[in-house]
C-alpha cells in the first residue's frame, strides 16, 4: 500500500483547510489553513500570503506550497486554482511559498514537504476550493457594486460580468471590496463537465523562464557581496578532521579564508574557480572514526545475517503457517537491492547569509520548513528570524527532502562575513548522499493443486527511514514506507509481511529515493508472482489476470499494457517481454518491457510500454512526461546503480564509475492513460518501481536466467 496510500486511506478533514480572507494593500488574499492574518502592508507591497493574491492591478498571484523540481507542480497547482477562479493561466503568476509550515504544511504529511507523490492528491480539493471561494466573493462584490442579484452575475476570464446590462469589472477592480465581505463557509465546486483547464494539455507555466534563462535555481542565487565555497567532507562516515595544512591554498589568488569544521573543510573565495583550486591545494588528514575498516562485503554480510533476526509483523491475513503446510509446491527466494545515490542534475548547493540577529537562506529544497529550522538551530536564532528563499530545483528525487546540505552551508556561513554559496562537487554529492540503503526481501510462496498461490510470506530487511523522517509513519516498530504494499495486490487468502529493521552504519545518512517503498518491494513482489506463474506453467499475464479479478483498475492497466505491447505475439530468438504491475501513490500502472539478449549475453532494452490510471489527469502531457521520467530513472538504476564501500567511504564519485543511462541507450517509451473520473493519484514516482521487475521477468523469458540481485549483471547472461 505504501506510505502515501496508507496516509490517504481516510478522508482528509475539511476543517484542516479553512478558507479565509484578509485585506492587505487593497488586495484580496484567499488561502487555506490561515492561522492569523498577514502582517499589515503598505498599499503597494506584496507580502507572503496564503495561496491566492489578487492585486488591484497586474497578474493574480498563486502561492504554491510545494517545490518545483521538474515535476510540473507549479502548473498543476496553478491550474486547479485558475479552473475554479475562472481565469486563463496567462493571467496567473506563480510564486513559491516561503518557509512557513504553519500555513503551507501538506495536509497529509503534516509538514511543508514535497515528496511521496502527494502534492496534487493532497491539494486537489483545497486549491480548487480556495479558487472557488475567491470567485464567489468577487461575484458577490460585483453584484453589490451594481445593486443586482448575485445570480445575475458570472465570472469569466478574470472578470465579473452582468449579462443583462453587459457591464463587467476586472478582478483587480473588485479586490478591495471583495476582501471586506464575509467568507462563505461552503462554495460549490465546478463539475468535471465544466472544466476548461483541468484535463487539457495547457503549457507549463515554468517553461518560458527555463527556456530564456531567467529561471532561478539554487545555483543562481547571487546576493550582493556573495562569496563562493568549495567543500570537502570526511570521506569515512562518522569521521572527523584531524589536521589541515592550508598554506598553499591561501596563496591562490581569490581565496579569502579556510573554514575548518569538525568533519569538513571549506575554502571560501571570490569565485568558484579559486575555491576549487584552493580545495585541491589543501593537505588534509582525516580521522576515519569507527567505520574506517568497513567495506561492502561486511555490509552485505550484516544484512544477510539480519534476515534471521527478530521481526515485527506488518501485515497478517489468513493463516500462512497452516497454508504453507498444505501447499503442493512452492519456492523460497531472496531479492537483493544495492546502495543508491540520487545523482540529481543540479549538485547540492545552498547560499547563506548568517548575521548575529537574522539569517537568509537561498536554496532549492523539498523541505522549506525544515530548512528554516535547521538554520535557526545552527545559529541559535528563533525560526522567525530566518528567511528561506526557495528556488527551482534541478532534480530532487528525494535527495532534497533532507537538509544536511543546508545545515553544512549554515555551519560554514557562521564563519564568513556576508553571504556565501556552498557548492558540493559531484564527488561529494555521491559520497555523502542520503542513500537508499541495502534492502533485502525473502519471499516464500506456496501453490495449491491448481497452481495458484495459497500463501505469501514476505520478510523485508532494511532501514526505518520514517522513524527519523516522518515518525507518524512509524508505529510499533513498523515502517509504513518500507513495508507498504509488500503483501502484494493479488488475491491470495493467506499473507504475512514481516519487517526486520536494519540500519546503515552510524554517520551514513539514509533517506527517501524516488519511488520510496515500492521501488524496494516491487522487484520481489512482481518477480515472485512471475516465479509462481512459471512454476504453475501459466502465462504471466493470464496468471495475474486471474489474481486481479477483484481489482478492476489494476486489471484494466494490465490489459491495456499487454495489448499495446503485443503480448502473446511470437518474437525472434533472444527477444522476450516481461510484465509488472503497481498499485500505489493512489494510482495504478502496468509496464511491459521488451528486451533482446544476444549470443554474447549483451542486453538491449528495446521498448517500454506503460499503461496508467492516475484518476483525473490535470495535464495529460505532464503526466505522461512524469511517467516517462520515472521509467528512465528506474532503468538507469537497474542497469548501473550500485555504490560500494571501502574503508568506511563510498568508492564511486562521478559518472565515470557511477554511470547513468545515456540517451542512445534509452528505448522508445509509450505511455497510455486510462480515462478516469476518480480523484487524481500520484504520478512522479509511479514509473520507477516497475522497471526492475519488468526487465528481470523479460530476461527470464528470453534466457531462462532468473536475476534477483540488482543491478543486472550482464555477465550472468553470457551463454544463456
Amino acid at each position: 500500500m505504501g506510505i502515501v496510500q496508507t496516509a490517504l486511506s481516510g478522508e482528509i478533514s475539511r476543517r484542516s483547510f479553512l478558507i479565509s480572507a484578509t485585506l492587505a494593500g487593497g488586495s484580496l488574499l484567499i488561502g487555506s489553513r490561515i492561522i492569523q492574518p498577514a502582517a499589515a502592508q503598505s498599499q503597494d507591497s506584496f507580502a507572503p500570503n496564503p495561496f491566492i493574491r489578487i492585486p488591484p492591478s497586474g497578474k493574480i498571484e498563486v502561492v504554491v506550497p510545494s517545490a518545483e523540481m521538474g515535476q510540473g507542480v507549479y502548473t498543476g497547482i496553478a491550474t486547479l486554482v485558475a479552473e475554479e477562479l475562472e481565469v486563463p493561466l496567462d493571467q496567473v503568476q506563480v510564486v513559491a511559498a516561503p518557509a512557513d509550515p504553519l500555513r503551507y504544511a501538506h495536509p497529509v504529511l503534516g509538514d511543508q514537504l514535497t515528496g511521496g507523490s502527494v502534492t496534487i492528491r493532497g491539494f486537489w480539493e483545497p486549491m480548487r476550493r480556495a479558487g472557488a471561494t475567491a470567485r464567489t466573493m468577487l461575484v458577490s462584490a460585483a453584484a453589490r457594486e451594481w445593486s443586482v442579484p448575485e445570480a445575475s452575475c458570472r465570472a469569466e476570464s478574470g472578470n465579473v460580468v452582468h449579462a443583462e446590462s453587459g457591464r463587467r469589472l476586472a478582478y483587480g477592480a473588485l479586490a478591495a471590496k471583495a476582501a471586506g465581505l464575509p467568507v462563505p463557509e461552503n462554495v460549490a465546486l465546478k463539475p468535471a463537465s465544466e472544466f476548461k483547464l483541468i484535463g487539457k494539455d495547457v503549457p507549463r507555466v515554468d517553461t518560458p523562464a527555463k527556456v530564456n534563462g531567467t529561471a532561478k535555481f539554487g545555483l543562481d542565487a547571487h546576493p550582493a557581496g556573495v562569496k563562493f565555497a568549495a567543500i570537502a567532507i570526511s570521506p569515512a562516515f562518522g569521521g572527523t578532521l584531524k589536521d589541515v595544512d592550508d598554506s598553499e591554498a591561501l596563496r591562490i589568488k581569490g581565496v579569502r579564508q579556510i573554514v575548518k569544521l569538525s568533519d569538513a573543510v571549506a575554502v571560501v573565495a571570490d569565485h568558484t574557480g579559486a575555491a576549487r583550486k584552493g580545495l585541491a591545494a589543501l593537505k588534509i588528514t582525516w580521522d576515519p572514526g569507527p567505520n574506517g575498516d568497513l567495506n561492502s562485503e561486511e555490509l552485505e554480510r550484516r544484512i544477510e545475517a539480519a534476515v534471521a533476526g527478530e521481526a515485527v509483523v506488518a501485515h497478517n491475513s489468513g493463516d500462512v503457517t497452516a497454508a504453507e503446510a498444505t501447499g503442493a509446491k512452492g519456492f523460497d527466494v531472496v531479492y537483493r537491492m544495492p546502495i543508491l545515490a540520487h545523482t540529481t542534475m543540479e549538485p547540492m548547493n545552498c547560499t547563506v547569509h548568517a548575521r548575529p540577529d537574522s539569517c537568509d537562506v537561498w536554496v532549492g529544497t523539498q523541505a522549506a520548513g525544515r530548512a528554516r529550522k535547521t538554520a535557526a538551530e545552527v545559529l541559535g536564532l528563533p525560526v522567525e528570524k530566518v528567511m528561506v528563499h526557495n528556488h527551482l530545483i534541478g532534480g530532487g528525487f528525494g535527495r532534497r527532502l533532507d537538509i544536511d546540505g543546508i545545515t553544512m552551508a549554515t555551519r560554514v556561513a557562521q564563519h564568513v562575513q556576508g553571504p556565501v554559496q556552498v557548492v558540493w562537487s559531484r564527488e561529494e554529492d555521491i559520497r555523502h548522499d542520503s542513500y537508499r540503503y541495502l534492502n533485502l526481501s525473502r519471499l516464500s510462496v506456496k501453490l495449491g493443486a491448481d497452481g495458484m498461490p495459497v500463501s505469501w510470506r514476505h520478510r523485508i530487511v532494511g532501514p526505518a527511514i520514517m522513524a527519523r523522517f516522518l515518525p507518524i509513519f512509524f508505529k510499533d516498530g513498523v515502517d509504513f514506507d518500507i513495508t507498504g504494499g509488500a503483501e502484494s495486490p493479488y488475491a491470495i487468502a493467506n499473507k504475512r509481511v514481516e519487517y526486520v529493521r536494519h540500519e546503515a552504519p552510524e554517520g551514513m545518512l539514509t533517506g527517501n529515493w524516488r519511488g520510496v517503498g515500492p521501488n524496494r518491494n516491487a522487484p520481489a513482489i512482481e518477480g515472485g508472482i512471475d516465479e509462481a506463474a512459471h512454476l504453475a506453467g501459466r502465462d504471466p499475464v493470464d496468471y495475474r489476470r486471474q489474481l486481479l479479478a477483484g481489482n478492476p483498475r489494476l486489471l484494466a492497466v494490465l490489459n491495456l499494457a499487454a495489448e499495446r505491447a503485443g503480448w502473446g505475439t511470437p518474437l525472434d530468438r533472444g527477444r522476450a517481454l516481461g510484465v509488472a504491475v503497481l498499485p500505489d501513490f493512489g494510482s495504478f500502472a502496468a509496464l511491459v518491457a521488451q528486451i533482446h539478449v544476444d549470443r554474447n549475453g549483451a542486453l538491449k532494452v528495446e521498448r517500454l510500454v506503460c499503461a496508467a490510471d492516475c484518476g483525473i489527469a490535470i495535464n495529460p502531457t505532464v503526466l505522461e512526461q512524469q511517467i516517462e521520467s520515472g521509467l528512465i530513472y528506474g532503468l538507469s538504476a537497474v542497469l548501473y546503480g550500485r555504490l560500494t564501500m571501502k574503508n568506511g567511504a563510498i568508492v564511486e564519485g562521478n559518472f565515470d564509475d557511477s554511470p547513468v543511462l545515456r540517451i542512445n541507450e534509452c528505448p522508445p517509451i509509450e505511455v497510455h492513460l486510462v480515462p478516469s473520473t476518480e480523484s487524481p493519484g500520484g504520478v512522479g514516482e509511479l514509473g520507477t518501481p516497475l522497471v526492475a521487475p519488468a526487465l528481470a521477468n523479460a530476461i527470464f523469458a528470453a534466457t531462462g536466467k532468473r536475476l534477483r540481485d540488482l543491478p543486472i549483471d550482464g555477465s550472468a547472461l553470457r551463454g544463456a
